[in-house]
């Protein structure tokens, strides 16, 4: 198998999780349970940051490392991590690289006391903000934007008459996608961008309130699901589990439709649309528009699985699971060579022969971004003994970089974009291909407004 199975998808930049309870909880506990739900969306480094609101004001504790959440935390970390609100955060870097300078929450010492900050997204206007505080004489520890909005916030909070007068200042400046969440010693702060690129809910256990980029992540700590932050809004939770809501801006809606394609998890509901169903009926799309003479469907896990069972309901070809997956060889990206990389990725994933051989078959994935993953795996399934392979790709072809906190590589690295359908067909080695078409995407979603610039080139903000 080839090196880039896990190297050439798309990436989210983060997740985000917080917890606020008047009373006697241990929030670290919570926060490490939602942030393992939330682990799909970033594998480089994991944080919490805490405080106890009954103690001394500032009284803010934190542990964050490179790593997965469970090599971060330990017992004794989170017995530590004492306190009844607290935000945390897991990351994949797409602003700043990937060094533990930029792990996250950013926590800040000012004059008027202690913020912490988490953040799910990408600032395109943070260069502009980041000189404008380095002009003020700001000296920053790491390079990600989501240290220069903590900054920001900070540096308006000694203007304004609150924290949320300080936020909402610093929100109206920002451009692109995002969805943050704040902690000072005595509130919570949710806040969406205004296109709503980037998700963001609200949950509630008993007296404690949940704020988490998906929903999945509420019912890994046993919380209700209460609603989406809308985009725009400022959700600010505070005194005796008090909830205040201020829509800071309105823009054009334009829902991040990757969410649905390959982020989220299966059993999420973002903006009232379930992520499974979403994939299912993108998978029906795909055999409506694009059938093909075939034995078996399959899909490229993990992705690429939910689209191929729609594609076998739709089409009546029976589903089967083609690959077998080793879940314990850890992550294939830090591997240090190439050729590490390429045993490691071969060890984990591996064509199960007896599905596979003599069979036409057709092969669902949900994008293709460089092509060498596709092409790795279908020279694989030949060498089981596949008679054809027909891919179905359950998005349009990347034709655009993404600047709004996914991890899309510039033109010259995305395949669509150099390339016509037949150039790539021949390339991975496929006996046919075809696209979801731009058109289908709203069978995924239905009437909710989405952003498709990767595909269109038409940028929201």
């Amino acid at each position: 198998m080839g090196c880039t199975y896990y190297d050439d998808k798309p990436h989210e930049e983060c997740g985000v999780f917080g917890v606020y309870s008047c009373e006697d909880i241990k929030a670290a506990q919570y926060i490490y349970y939602g942030l393992t739900a939330l682990q799909h969306r970033g594998q480089e480094s994991a944080g919490i940051v805490v405080c106890d609101m009954r103690g001394p004001i500032g009284n803010i504790c934190a542990h964050k490392d490179m790593g997965l959440v469970n090599e971060v935390f330990h017992k004794e970390d989170l017995e530590r991590l004492k306190g009844n609100i607290g935000i945390g955060h897991v990351r994949y870097s797409t602003t700043g690289g990937s060094i533990k300078e930029n792990a996250q929450p950013v926590f800040i010492n000012y004059a008027k006391g202690t913020i912490a900050l988490a953040h799910n997204g990408n600032i395109i206007n943070t260069d502009e903000i980041r000189q404008e505080l380095v002009a003020e004489g700001a000296s920053f520890e790491g390079t990600s934007d989501s240290e220069v909005i903590a900054y920001k916030i900070a540096a308006e909070r000694m203007h304004s008459s609150s924290i949320e007068e300080a936020v909402e200042k610093v929100v109206k400046r920002l451009k692109g996608g995002f969805a943050i969440l704040i902690l000072s010693p005595q509130k919570l702060i949710c806040v969406r961008d205004p296109w709503g690129l980037k998700p963001l809910c609200l949950g509630k256990s008993g007296s404690m309130y949940v704020c988490a980029s998906e929903s999945s992540a509420l019912n890994a700590i046993g919380a209700s699901y209460v609603r989406d932050v809308l985009p725009g809004e400022m959700v600010t939770i505070t005194g005796n589990g008090e909830v205040t809501k201020t829509i800071l801006r309105t823009e054009t809606r334009a829902h991040c439709i990757f969410e649905y394609i390959y982020f989220a998890r299966l059993d999420s509901k973002i903006d009232g649309i379930s992520v499974y169903n979403a994939r299912i009926n993108g998978g029906r799309s795909l055999a409506v528009r694009f059938p093909a003479e075939a034995d078996v469907v399959t899909g490229v896990p993990d992705s690429g699985l939910t689209a191929a069972i729609g594609f076998s309901k739709e089409s009546g070809i029976p589903f089967l699971p083609a690959f077998a997956k080793n879940s314990y060889v850890g992550r294939t990206f830090i591997k240090p060579t190439q050729e590490e990389r390429t045993s490691a990725v071969a060890i984990k994933l591996r064509v199960i022969e007896d599905v596979v051989r003599g069979k036409r078959v057709v092969l669902i994935d949900d994008s293709i971004v460089r092509g060498t993953t596709l092409a790795n795996i279908i020279k694989e399934m030949r060498r089981f003994g596949a008679l054809s392979i027909h891919v179905r790709i359950s998005s349009p072809p990347f034709m655009y970089p993404c600047f709004y906190g996914t991890d899309v590589p510039d033109n010259s690295q995305l395949i669509a974009s150099g390339h016509t359908k037949e150039d790539i067909r021949r390339e991975i080695g496929a006996d046919s291909l075809e696209y979801l078409t731009i058109e289908d995407l709203a069978g995924m979603t239905g009437d909710l407004p989405v952003c498709r610039a990767c595909f269109d080139g038409r940028y929201p903000v």
